[in-house]
């Protein structure tokens, strides 16, 4: 069995890999891609692999981008973070999906369909189906702030932005050069405009990104201790009932 995998998070990957070797010695991993513009390369340079690993989102964009540039006849199955009844929708043709993080059961089950139904396939991929889903489920998280500098407008990247804070009933974001600004967004509305890959609501006071992130302690038997990167505050504490989703949170 010929597969090839498109992912670009390297770790996820590298599991994958190990995960099919281990459930199947024969299989060959042909490649491992990480963007819509080397994968539809590959596809017209090369001949079709068995089966296709494919994540969603991809480094230059989704992965539906794909079936765009080149009539895909292959099945695939999607390794996805999506929620699981609303990925659902994806289940055409000969496509089967995984969410991540990969459990081994699962992905032994979907290489043991593909294997069982693979002359049954009907072969095109209805990715225009695919892509309505994908419009409904997928949500614009905010690329940038705007502050005011004194009589000044300023444009801040979320990139640039270590963590939010909220003290006496303002709001106040943190950037990585150590500088600071009010913004008009409390907390909650922060939290479902960011991207949660990249953010996370540690308690009511905190959402943090993950380069802001110095050190983690532990400070209890139930709890953590995060040191900030341009924070003087040393008391910092992810609450206790959402200890395990920060814990899954580093771990995506």
């Amino acid at each position: 069995m010929k597969i090839l995998i498109i992912e670009d998070e390297k770790a996820a990957a590298k599991r994958l890999i190990s995960l099919i070797r281990q459930l199947d010695a024969k299989a060959e991993v042909l490649d491992v891609l990480d963007t819509v513009k080397l994968s539809v390369r590959w596809f017209h340079e090369n001949p079709g692999p068995d089966l296709v690993f494919m994540d969603i989102q991809l480094a230059d964009g989704l992965s539906f981008d794909i079936f765009e540039q080149y009539t895909l006849s292959i099945p695939v199955i999607f390794t996805t973070a999506y929620d699981q009844y609303a990925i659902k929708a994806f289940k055409v043709n000969s496509i089967d999906y995984l969410l991540k993080p990969i459990v081994p059961e699962e992905l032994e089950s979907a290489l043991k369909k593909f294997k069982d139904h693979y002359h049954q396939q009907s072969g095109q991929i209805d990715f225009r189906q695919i892509q309505q889903t994908m419009k409904a489920l997928t949500k614009a998280y905010k690329s940038r702030f705007i502050v005011k500098v004194g009589e000044h407008i300023k444009a801040v990247e979320v990139g640039d932005i270590h963590y939010f804070c909220s003290r006496e009933k303002m709001t106040y974001m943190f950037a990585h050069d150590g500088r600071h600004y009010i913004v008009d967004y409390s907390l909650d509305h922060l939290e479902n405009s960011l991207d949660p890959k990249v953010f996370f609501r540690i308690s009511r006071k905190y959402i943090v990104s993950v380069q802001a992130i110095a050190d983690i302690i532990t400070y209890s038997s139930s709890r953590l201790r995060l040191i900030l990167r341009q924070s003087d505050d040393k008391d910092i504490l992810v609450s206790r009932e959402r200890v395990a989703g920060f814990k899954a949170w580093l771990d995506q």
